[in-house]
């Protein structure tokens, strides 16, 4: 593997991992022997999901009322403070299993909570569909705006370690909030210069009418996004987009090895 282009600050620009929720837990044993060797030969932050996990977690969460919509189509977790405390301790656990994961191979992982201070989110939506109507619901959800680098160690590279960053985040009231973890993962590229936000979800591509795409602009990425693509995919596109405007060269998502889908072999790969 070649090595990673510096940044403005002389260190190698880090490559993104999110690792999706829905497939995190059902990663096989050689596709953390690869990520493991990826992490020793690069600076690595991952960025995890707790969607799949949330959901056994308690009934509650899988729920169609567990669920709101926005003016625009887009789906949100109705986030109250219980559901915050779920997540938190769902996402401990997860931290752990991929923790033991990677040590087992050799790899240390600093874990870092996105609202401690490195995740701070604007203004959420305030109108939710609700029985066929607009309505002003609590939500405790927001988008990410800025991201504090400094609260992540990822220029030590002195043994082979990545940074782990659990996708909460924190409000102007010193709130912590839900955000989306792709976007999250799109906001950390983009701040950190990375070289490749890898997106690690539980289909091999992105489909059109049933056939799998090897390749997209960010222009054909955003008409996909505003046209019939829905659910999970429609907001890896989106977090798509956001990294590549936010400064990323390219984005890559799919479930095969993050060594293959750097290497253009599988997955879809979204670029400028």
């Amino acid at each position: 593997m070649s090595a990673p282009l510096p940044g403005s600050d002389g260190e190698p620009r880090p490559l993104v991992i999110k690792l999706g929720g829905s497939c995190v837990e059902d990663l096989d044993e050689p596709w953390w022997d690869d990520l493991a060797g990826v992490i020793k030969d690069r600076r690595v932050v991952l960025v995890h999901g707790w969607s799949g996990p949330l959901g056994r977690f308690h009934p509650r969460h899988g729920k169609p009322t567990a669920f709101l919509r926005d003016r625009y189509g887009n789906r949100s977790r109705w986030t109250t403070p219980q559901v915050i405390a779920d997540i938190q301790l769902v996402c401990e656990s997860v931290r752990t299993a991929i923790t033991r994961k990677l040590a087992d191979r050799g790899v240390h992982v600093e874990s870092v909570l996105g609202s401690d201070g490195l995740l701070l989110v604007g203004q959420g939506e305030r109108l939710w569909w609700q029985d066929g109507r607009l309505v002003e619901i609590e939500n405790l959800v927001g988008p990410v705006r800025s991201v504090d680098t400094s609260r992540l160690a990822v220029g030590d590279h002195s043994s082979p370690r990545a940074t782990l960053v659990t996708p909460l985040a924190r409000d102007a009231n010193g709130r912590t909030v839900n955000t989306d973890a792709d976007r999250a993962a799109a906001a950390l590229a983009g701040s950190l210069g990375a070289t490749t936000l890898v997106l690690v979800t539980d289909v091999p591509n992105f489909f059109v009418d049933g056939e799998p795409v090897g390749r997209l602009t960010a222009v054909r990425a955003i008409h996909h996004r505003d046209g019939k693509t829905t659910g999970g995919m429609r907001k890896k596109l989106r977090a798509a987009v956001e990294a590549i405007e936010g400064g990323t060269p390219k984005v890559v998502l799919g479930n095969g090895s993050v060594t293959s889908m750097l290497a253009g072999e599988s997955g879809t790969l979204i670029t400028h």
